[in-house]
């Protein structure tokens, strides 16, 4: 644990808990004047203590990490660029760090206008004449909603490893189909054409697209079944949050695909595997009957007290940059504006699709990270049926690296030769980048030679 202060959160507890200063100081078993100078950010919090709020006040000792703190700050650093507002890194770290509810706030408020200003650009443009075009805060809003929770919903990834540890693993689908059957009434038929699913309540028939491989189908009809026995639960969830209908729909929809995934991968024999793998994803994989996007994503999921595996940030873009999927176990995060970093490996995985690629990467704040990225093809099979190509990347803290099959042979202790990556053009602070796109959201307006090639014919070629 690093040397941090946590003087607003300390006081922050005592105002919930209704407690004096001199109460939770006995609670803690620490003398007063100690409390105070924690309170002051005189003396940073200490793990001992830490070990002691949390058996006092059975807390998530998330609470008091600053492992969101990276996050945050890019957060927020965002919202403020967006209001034109230059305000230096030390002022956005002070907030993110002593005041992280007021940061999310500000931030809230920015994505709010954010979402306003484009459904006022829908409106405007005529873009959908039904007005049921989903935006793209709705995505930002439920990717945030796992984030919030390390990507790890408990309530439906217990529910469904009690299924999943029913069956046999690898071998789902016979067991699946049993299930639908036995308790649904239901049965399942072969569909061409590119849907996946469609299930009919009247025929009591589940369609599957005839193309899907053995681990897409048990997932299709995982998601089936979270539809069928945790629809309240997913309903509950999704009403609890308060967001907007079309995001609360949204929700639901990654809900039950969260749940089939934790179905077909059940939590303890998943991470089990993974460990005794060195999470190699293709070993893993194999064992599970899924596919490398599916088993990334799964190995992003595995944050549950208690027993917990590396925090993975996972990431899907096409080849333009357009981000499908994000969720994060980490506090690694890139911009929402101004696209990525093109240095980041995922991008290079198209230019080489058969490949696992490695990077160890740093951001700015020092903080440095093993990626591996490969490509991936979506399609319905058959001459000329249409294909989507993707690039998936799967990250974890350097300090992570070495339980990872992917570091083996890697210098990790070499962090200056890592790649210097940024949270993307427009809040980076790498102004001597040769892949810069353009300047810093909020900076001065000073053109250097390095910059010069932004300007309007500038004859960069």
């Amino acid at each position: 644990m690093s040397k941090t202060f946590m003087g607003v959160r300390l006081r922050r507890l005592r105002e919930e808990r209704g407690l004096t200063q001199a109460a939770l100081a006995r609670a803690l078993d620490i003398s007063p004047s100690y409390l105070n100078q924690l309170e002051q950010n005189i003396r940073p919090l200490t793990v001992p203590v830490l070990v002691r709020l949390n058996a006092a006040f059975g807390l998530d000792v998330q609470l008091f990490s600053d492992a969101e703190e990276a996050r945050l700050i890019t957060d927020l650093r965002a919202a403020l660029a967006d209001q034109g507002a230059s305000v230096s890194l030390a002022e956005v770290r002070e907030i993110a760090s002593n005041m992280p509810e007021v940061a999310r706030c500000i931030t809230a408020m920015q994505r709010r206008l954010r979402e306003t200003s484009e459904r006022a650009d829908l409106l405007a443009g005529r873009l959908t004449e039904s007005g049921s075009l989903t935006s793209p805060a709705a995505f930002e809003a439920v990717r945030d909603w796992f984030c919030e929770r390390r990507n790890y919903v408990s309530d439906l990834d217990e529910a469904a490893e009690a299924i999943g540890d029913s069956l046999a693993i690898g071998r789902m689908i016979p067991g699946l189909i049993d299930r639908l059957a036995g308790r649904h009434g239901i049965r399942i038929s072969d569909q061409p054409g590119t849907v996946l699913r469609r299930f009919d309540p009247d025929s009591r028939v589940l369609s599957l697209a005839a193309h899907l491989g053995p681990g897409q189908r048990a997932f299709q009809i995982a998601t089936q079944l979270a539809f069928l026995e945790q629809g309240e639960a997913i309903a509950r969830l999704a009403a609890e949050t308060g967001l907007v209908p079309e995001a609360q729909s949204l929700l639901k929809i990654g809900l039950a695909n969260y749940f089939a995934g934790a179905l077909i991968m059940p939590y303890r024999r998943f991470l089990s595997a993974a460990e005794e793998l060195a999470y190699d994803i293709d070993l893993i994989a194999g064992r599970f009957g899924v596919g490398f996007e599916t088993t990334s994503h799964r190995l992003s999921t595995l944050q549950r007290p208690g027993a917990r595996g590396v925090p993975f940030f996972f990431i899907r873009v096409d080849r333009a940059g357009n981000i499908s999927k994000r969720q994060s176990a980490t506090d690694f995060h890139f911009s929402r504006i101004g696209g990525s970093c093109p240095l980041w490996n995922v991008y290079e995985a198209f230019a080489r699709p058969t490949e696992i690629l490695r990077q160890i990467a740093q951001m700015p704040d020092g903080r440095s990270y093993l990626w591996i990225a490969r490509q991936v093809r979506h399609g319905s099979g058959g001459f000329g049926a249409p294909e989507k190509t993707f690039a998936v990347a799967l990250g974890c803290d350097l300090s992570h690296a070495d339980r990872l099959v992917y570091a083996r042979d890697l210098d990790l202790k070499g962090a200056d030769r890592a790649v210097k990556i940024g949270p993307g053009c427009k809040l980076c602070e790498r102004q001597g980048c040769p892949q810069r796109a353009f300047p810093t959201l909020g900076r001065p307006l000073t053109i250097t030679p390095a910059e010069a090639r932004f300007a309007p014919y500038s004859g960069s070629g």
